[in-house]
């Protein structure tokens, strides 16, 4: 699917970053097999392993479940369609109010979260500014505003400006919300759920890239991810692996999506308190939690608040966080203390 064509999804920006290919070694002779199905969503694509049980249902039906999952949140976040419900809270005028779903008050609030946490530096409104500088679903090019543009499109951007009154959303300015940097992880989130509603007990589900293990491999062996860094444009090389059980991942980082004016380079990751893309030397963090809608909200915060106040900040939060920062023509690692506990070094 073009990119002027996708539904939910921010660009799959940890391609490069991170695979999620459980290694199969070792299967012969253990009885079982990994069953997969996978297919587009959000812009980009999903994907499913499992190892079936003698009470789970069929391939056919879990993808239908999933699929059933992931239709449902695109009628509700989908920023590419006039017919979504963001898209329609999006449409009205400052002073509105309108019903919404659970879930995504849901989103909202956790989104809310966060942007108190960082003094604003996460921010669901930021739409206005993506579509200014060429990131988002109004886009027309990218390009670096003019001074009087940054401004209109600043004064429509603040969390400050939503409240929730009952079961309905209210904005006070004509705001629009874009809930991409969360809405894949909570994706992860529901399929797994429903997964294990189904009784299996061992899987692997990956969404845009964000991703959630549960259980082993067929051998009795962990689902391992390969965690990667940059080495040259092409060339990439495994940092580490870690193995999951009942954890999730999510990467932010601006190593594919960017544009370069002027000598330049502006990042698709805004910072709502300056309005402009982050100008620092953070290239990609990867985020472990439990609940992959906070891993990927949390790799997203820190991604915009930069190696030094990001790593303070997760630090500070007790968060497993895995930076890759740029030095030089290279690239250096750094690991919370968090991240370090649950996926140690090997020796």
């Amino acid at each position: 699917m073009a990119a002027k064509e996708r539904t939910l999804s921010r660009a799959r920006l940890l391609i490069a970053l991170l695979i999620a290919t459980p290694l199969f070694a070792g299967l012969g002779g253990c009885g079982q097999s990994v069953e997969h199905f996978g297919g587009p969503t959000m812009g980009s694509s999903y994907t499913v392993q499992y190892v079936p049980t003698g009470q789970s249902p069929d391939a056919a039906k879990l993808k239908a479940e999933v699929e059933s999952i992931l239709t449902g949140l695109d009628e509700q976040f989908s920023t590419y369609r006039d017919d979504s419900v963001v898209s329609r809270f999006n449409a009205l005028p400052a002073g509105a109010c309108m019903a919404m779903p659970a879930d995504m008050l849901k989103l909202w609030r956790y989104g809310e979260e966060l942007a108190q946490q960082s003094d604003g530096a996460f921010d669901l409104t930021v739409e206005p500014l993506m579509n200014l500088w060429g990131f988002g679903p109004q886009s027309r090019k990218e390009q670096v505003p003019d001074a009087a543009a940054l401004e209109l499109a600043r004064a429509r951007v603040g969390h400050q400006y939503l409240s929730q009154g009952g079961e309905s959303l209210c904005k006070s300015v004509d705001v629009q919300l874009d809930f991409d940097s969360i809405v894949a992880g909570y994706a992860v989130d529901k399929v797994s759920e429903r997964l294990a509603e189904q009784g299996l007990k061992d899987f692997l589900v990956e969404i845009t890239g964000e991703l959630k293990a549960v259980g082993h491999k067929p051998d009795g062996t962990p689902w391992r991810i390969a965690l990667e860094v940059p080495n040259g444009e092409r060339e990439r090389q495994v940092e580490r692996s870690v193995a999951l059980d009942g954890f999730g991942l999510s990467t932010s980082g601006d190593y594919r999506n960017y544009f370069e004016e002027g000598g330049q380079r502006y990042s698709h990751t805004f910072d709502a308190r300056s309005g402009r893309p982050v100008r620092h030397a953070l290239a990609a963090v990867t985020v472990a939690d439990a609940q992959v809608l906070h891993a990927d909200g949390l790799s997203t915060l820190l991604m915009v608040l930069g190696p030094e106040e990001g790593y303070t900040f997760a630090e500070r939060h007790g968060l497993a966080a895995f930076f890759i920062v740029r030095q030089g023509d290279g690239f250096v690692t750094r690991v919370t203390p968090r991240f370090e506990a649950l996926f140690p070094t090997p020796e």
